[in-house]
């Protein structure tokens, strides 16, 4: 057992404790864990009490400790990014499922398709409206069971949407389900980053993205299928319903907890429970926290926002990612226009035209398996610590081949006398290019930001699906407006003027990591002490030679 004691004179957790004593809070905290007289400053000489000098703060048992999620086998956390993964492609698939039912909705409810589109719509404005709580949240809590009873829930309001008799309900249910639902996906950036390192997390998040895309793909499929089948549309939810209950069930059985404060305040429950009295100075670092509901506040709702606005490159990356983001879902809405207007397919066999992207999202996880072949040599480079803009090469790729995808699908799509599965080749680029984006800046995230990893997704996600709901109340219009092909140009110019980012954030992202206040920059003090070293080695050399 590892423990850092707490002197009176120099530690600094010293500080820390007679910086909070005297607050009420904190001693009601306190007392709790470590007994009713150890702040009282009269405590006679020779009490059994232990005073403030003798807490102790819990720590890992060495760098090797087995409980460290960092110092996992290879196989378990591979075993639990595929736990992760399961359950986010059930909330995506979510997100996607309805669309195809959505004709079928307006009819029986007796509204506008453009009403109807907003069965969509509401489940991604719960995705804007969640993170703010379940990013933060599992910071404080801990990453399981935040996300798990959220994912329970979400499953609960599948029946309501089942049920739902006029479309009001249906949608306040889409809301909510939306809201619930995005707990996990919000946090499973947060979990990849607590158990793998730099080389081990550009696999992880590799194959994470692309669950996250195949979710959406696997929608249209499935529910299109439902919807045409003697079942009716309804069924998608009760579908749904048993989805959700089987991954929640199945997360409570297989995800571990992974966040470090949690699993340390853990372990000191643990220990003082063992042994209360030689163990009641014991403390885990998070324990000595105040949670008044103003700092509950402040840490979740709040600091997603904060960081938006003052971290610019968490700014400039989510408004581009929202904006690729809002581009793939606006080529979604020219599917049906495609392969149904245009070719005469059915529902269920339009759906199946989206199996491109997810053919898209497997090359997309070969090719950063390529591209982090280097990152071994890196990490010893770098002593552990490569920048970020190393991940940014995918991304320069994905750019103009973007622009390729959707300029292939929307002209090739435009043309009856064009066989299929022409423009159905073109969504494999979209999806791909897409994909790419998403890994490449999200690696990039979760390498700057790896301890508010999960704010950091949150305020991200928070964007983008905003972003993403709003698309499909214009996008149909805009095709049968424009027209496929040219409304196809318009969205691959978007995308060619988006094209540079990548390239301006490798020349420039060190220059505006280094003014950030979350981002730890450890490669910017490691590139220091490797610029000092060599100019010692020039020196020396030129003096060897004198």
């Amino acid at each position: 057992m590892s423990m850092i004691p707490i002197t009176a004179e120099h530690s600094p957790t010293t500080t820390i404790v007679d910086r909070l004593s005297g607050i009420p809070l904190f001693e009601q905290q306190l007392e709790a864990v470590v007994g009713g007289d150890s702040l009282s400053k009269s405590s006679a000489p020779g009490s059994s009490q232990k005073s403030e000098s003798a807490l102790e703060f819990v720590t890992w048992d060495g760098p090797d400790d087995p409980q460290n999620p960092k110092n996992w086998s290879y196989a378990y956390k591979w075993w639990v990014t595929l736990v992760v993964c399961i359950i986010c492609l059930d909330v995506t698939f979510a997100s996607s499922a309805p669309t195809s039912a959505l004709h079928a909705v307006a009819h029986e409810m007796h509204v506008s398709t453009e009403t109807a589109n907003l069965v969509t719509t509401m489940f991604l404005i719960g995705y804007v409206v969640g993170p703010p709580i379940w990013g933060p949240g599992s910071e404080l809590l801990g990453r399981k069971y935040v996300s798990l009873i959220a994912l329970g829930i979400y499953a609960i309001f599948q029946v309501g949407q089942a049920r739902a008799q006029n479309i009001g309900t249906l949608l306040v249910t889409r809301f909510l389900g939306g809201l619930f639902a995005c707990a996990p996906l919000t946090n499973a950036g947060g979990i990849i980053a607590d158990m793998w390192d730099p080389v081990g997390r550009g696999h992880a998040l590799a194959i994470f993205t692309a669950s996250v895309f195949i979710g959406p793909v696997l929608g249209p499929v499935i529910g299109g299928y439902i919807t045409t089948s003697n079942l009716g549309w309804r069924w998608i939810f009760w579908v749904l319903m048993i989805c959700a209950g089987a991954c929640t069930v199945f997360g409570f059985a297989f995800l571990p907890e992974t966040y470090a404060p949690t699993l340390l305040a853990q372990k000191a429950r643990r220990l003082r429970k063992l042994d209360p009295v030689a163990n009641n100075g014991l403390l885990a670092e998070s324990e000595t926290k105040i949670w008044t509901p103003r700092e509950i506040l402040r840490l979740t709702i709040l600091r997603p926002f904060t960081m938006m606005f003052v971290e610019p490159i968490l700014a400039l990356i989510t408004i581009y990612i929202s904006l690729v983001y809002g581009i793939v879902y606006s080529l979604f809405e020219a599917y049906p226009l495609i392969f149904i207007g245009k070719r005469g397919l059915t529902i269920p066999q339009n759906g199946l035209m989206f199996i491109g992207i997810g053919i898209g999202a497997v090359l997309s996880v070969f090719v950063t398996w390529f591209f982090s072949r280097s990152y071994p040599q890196l990490i010893k480079e770098w002593r552990g610590f490569p920048p970020p803009e190393k991940r940014l090469p995918m991304g320069m790729i994905a750019g103009p081949m973007l622009v390729i995808g959707t300029l292939w699908l929307g002209w090739t799509g435009n043309y009856a006398s064009i066989p299929w599965y022409v423009p159905a080749l073109g969504t494999i680029f979209v999806g791909m290019s897409a994909i790419l984006i998403f890994i490449s800046f999200l690696s990039y995230i979760l390498d700057s930001y790896i301890t508010y990893a999960a704010s950091a997704f949150a305020a991200n996600t928070m964007i983008r699906s905003g972003v993403a709901a709003a698309f499909p109340l214009f996008t149909t219009q805009m095709f049968n407006g424009m027209g496929i092909n040219w409304a196809s140009t318009l969205i691959a110019g978007i995308s060619l003027l988006l094209a540079p980012v990548p390239f301006i954030f490798y020349k420039y992202g060190p220059r505006i990591r280094a003014g950030s206040s979350f981002a730890p920059c450890t490669d910017l003090i490691i590139a220091k002490e490797l610029a000092a070293e060599r100019e010692e080695r020039k020196a020396g050399e030129v003096y060897k030679e004198a």
